[in-house]
């Protein structure tokens, strides 16, 4: 405790060589080891393109190859891999299956004659490989030195998962193994893969070969559902062939991950339904959904269904080796299951008192066949409802209560709460942020890192049926791959330290600290990540006539450096504490700063008395006080070019602009656009939406001052649809003037489902 103590006050303190180690890096690794001891008075160890790598027996080589493989992804040159020979200077690999090591553990050992990496088993080595990388992409140039050091390491829980939704948004082969590649960086070594939902199936079955040809494709919403040239319906469609899956699932296997697949199921079945109507409680035929939220389409519970779910289950096993199918149960709106006298009858014939006893029954029966093709059945916390199969395993996402009552009950959990743990909530407040989740949940990244997996609320006993954890990543709203990229790097590295580091061993502060490392290492990489956490947020306000209050803040708290003449910010630029009052016009410039250097370019804020009288989507506020806010994209296809995005408050779509300007104001003008109305929900949360009445046959817009039910103090008639473009610029007198701030609420009258009116910008005019 005494050596990770001084090396956070080390890392705290900027410290950037160790006494003996001619200049050694001081180790920033994330996750940080169970125990890692610096001698700051030793000899270091230099190496070099020239350092040989020793390596005995088949693993330790394919470990070697692979370490050489990440080095030269990260722009390092490959180490020469040499027979082992006694007294051998370099860096040497041992597999001792009588070392005592953990399972996935290591020791690592750097002195003057060289770095020894020992495991008890190929995947430990390969973790204290993925170590030695992270030590030596730290350093700068061909020569690293590394202090001498001694660390002992093995992880804290055996599930570390990322989960990866293929399902509403397709990535391509390629891009899911760039994915694997990454966790692999990371120590995780659990890839879920949702497979199958209401908005595409994309694993072939051979079977059933309609579940991809007719699953695998919808007709988006908006553009991009039409094709621009003919003016036809435009499909999108995606889906992994048996070869592709045998292919990532290998790649995985080599890297120590084990992929669980998963097969939505009773509800979340819309594409299958739409490929098989037989299947559905309705046997009707319907669309594969172009809509987001929970959508009412069930399985029906016939006989002839669970076979089709056999022969599913049969096939999946064969290409996933791991033990576990995930098998969903999440979000099964029971209105069709309520409504069908077939469902109704069965129900009876089974003695079933109502449809979460149905549900039960219908995992009970789906653990059967799991069994059956040798896997054990893991699920969404639903699953708990009307009670548990007997061997099934638990995902907890609504929150940690279900996962207490499954251990409660000796069921293994793995920790996966939506408030902490989703990585399609938004981590910003920045304007850049892509689609997702923004409020009223933002998920920063020390939300992320403070979430702790085993609840005090269990007993010694049931807190060994915590597996682990996994963040999730849904792709609703994530059309294109370098957004869940960006959504997932870097906050997946504080899922990593939990998955990994003894509790005792995490720090917050710490971890800030070894975190700008890994941005070099993405870039080296090429594996897109947030930039916004690392980049300075301006919040500019009047406070007088050509006068401003210039508020900044790091999302992540770094130190912010900045200047007002248009010059680069430097490690000498005045350092922000405080609110800036700066005459107009200002030329802002910002970094946030680690170590002396700019963790991100510069931000560039041009402040004017203009500027102060406008605002974009990105910088109103959502009028009500509760609800979901999407950052939605116009369309939900993948599409060439770039797509705007919209923060809407979809159950009662309003906006907010809190400071506006009013003195000199004679107009405001509103650029709106038209979005697809691209949400299914229940009927009760249908009940809950609120659109303002329309009072003429287009509706309007409707500014009010104050609040939502405030004066209005413009209008403007709404045309029967937008501009070429989706937008439309609407222009209304301002019915009073005002010499002072003033809040304004910003509506359209009507409910225009299938589209809506969202705001895109909006400006007074004087």
């Amino acid at each position: 405790m005494r050596r990770f103590v001084w090396l956070s006050f080390c890392l705290l303190a900027f410290c950037n060589q160790a006494h003996a180690g001619e200049n050694a890096i001081v180790p920033s690794l994330i996750p940080q080891p169970a125990t890692m001891q610096v001698d700051a008075d030793a000899a270091a160890f230099h190496v070099d393109a020239r350092t040989p790598l020793h390596a005995d027996g088949d693993a330790a080589k394919r470990v070697a190859g692979q370490l050489n493989a990440f080095l030269a992804k990260a722009g390092r040159t490959p180490l020469p891999i040499a027979a082992r020979s006694k007294g051998a200077h370099g860096i040497r690999l041992d597999i001792d299956a009588d070392s005592g090591i953990p399972a996935e553990g290591y020791a690592l050992t750097v002195n003057a004659d060289g770095i020894a990496i020992r495991a008890s088993d190929e995947a430990g080595l390969f973790h204290g490989a993925v170590t030695l990388w992270q030590l030596l992409t730290q350093g700068e140039g061909a020569r690293v030195t590394l202090p001498a050091m001694r660390i002992e390491d093995a992880p804290r829980f055996p599930w570390r998962g990322y989960m990866l939704d293929s399902a509403r948004h397709f990535q391509t082969p390629a891009q899911v193994k760039q994915l694997l590649d990454t966790m692999a960086l990371h120590k995780l070594n659990t890839f879920h893969w949702h497979l199958t939902d209401d908005q595409g199936w994309r694993i072939e079955i051979k079977r059933y070969p309609r579940l991809t040809q007719i699953g695998g494709c919808r007709i988006p919403a908006g553009d991009a559902g039409i094709d621009p040239a003919s003016g036809r319906s435009a499909p999108y469609c995606g889906w992994y062939s048996q070869d592709d899956i045998r292919d990532i699932v290998a790649h995985a296997a080599a890297l120590h991950i084990t992929v669980v697949p998963e097969i939505d199921m009773p509800g979340h079945a819309t594409a299958a339904i739409a490929a098989y109507p037989a299947l559905g409680t309705e046997g009707r035929q319907i669309p594969v959904s172009a809509h987001r939220g929970i959508h009412a389409n069930l399985f029906n519970v016939d006989d002839a269904t669970f076979d089709f779910l056999d022969g599913v289950f049969a096939e999946v096993a064969q290409l996933f080796p791991g033990p576990y199918i995930h098998v969903g149960g999440d979000e099964a709106i029971k209105t069709q299951w309520q409504a069908s006298p077939r469902v109704q009858a069965r129900m009876r014939e089974l003695g079933l008192a109502d449809e979460a006893a149905l549900q039960s029954w219908f995992i009970h029966r789906l653990e059967t066949l799991v069994h059956a093709h040798g896997k054990r059945l893991i699920g969404w916390d639903e699953i708990l409802d009307g009670g548990l199969a007997p061997d099934a395993t638990v995902m907890s996402w609504r929150g940690i209560d279900g996962g207490i009552a499954a251990a409660r009950q000796g069921h293994d959990v793995v920790m996966s709460p939506n408030a902490d743990l989703y990585l399609d909530y938004l981590q910003t407040d920045s304007p850049d942020e892509p689609g997702g989740r923004p409020r009223p949940k933002l998920i920063p990244m020390e939300k992320f890192y403070r979430f702790e997996p085993v609840p005090e609320a269990l007993d010694a006993a049931q807190r060994r049926h915590i597996l682990g954890l996994q963040a999730n990543m849904w792709t609703t709203d994530d059309v294109r791959f370098a957004a869940v990229e960006h959504n997932t790097f870097p906050r997946l590295l504080a899922v990593a330290e939990t998955g990994w580091t003894p509790q005792a061993g995490k720090d917050y502060a710490s971890f800030l600290q070894r975190l700008p490392a890994w941005n070099r290492r993405y870039e080296a990489l090429r594996v897109g990540h947030a930039r916004t956490p690392f980049r300075v947020l301006l919040e500019d306000a009047p406070a007088g006539r050509d006068k401003a209050t210039l508020r900044l803040s790091n999302p992540l708290g770094y130190p912010v450096r900045y200047t007002l003449d248009g010059s680069e910010p430097t490690a000498r630029s005045p350092l922000y504490a405080a609110p800036i009052e700066a005459t107009l016009p200002v030329q802002l410039r910002t970094a946030a700063f680690a170590v002396g250097t700019a963790l991100q370019p510069a931000d560039h804020f041009d402040v004017t008395a203009a500027s102060l009288r406008s605002r974009g989507n990105a910088q109103l506020q959502p009028c009500i006080a509760e609800g979901p806010v999407l950052r939605m994209q116009d369309d939900t296809a993948q599409a060439d070019g770039l797509r705007a995005l919209f923060n809407v408050a979809f159950m009662q779509p309003c906006w907010r602009w809190e400071q506006a300007p009013m003195a000199g104001a004679g107009s405001i003008e509103v650029r709106a656009g038209r979005l697809p109305y691209i949400i299914d929900q229940s009927e009760e949360e249908n009940a809950r939406r609120r659109f303002l009445p329309a009072r003429s046959a287009h509706g309007e817009l409707d500014i009010r001052a104050g609040s939502c039910d405030g004066e209005i103090i413009a209008t403007a008639p709404l045309p029967a649809r937008p501009d070429a473009d989706g937008f439309i610029t609407l222009r209304a007198p301002l019915l009073r003037r005002s010499d002072a701030t003033e809040a304004l609420c910003i509506r359209f009258s009507g409910d225009f489902r299938p589209d809506m009116w969202v705001v895109d910008r909006v400006t007074l005019r004087p």
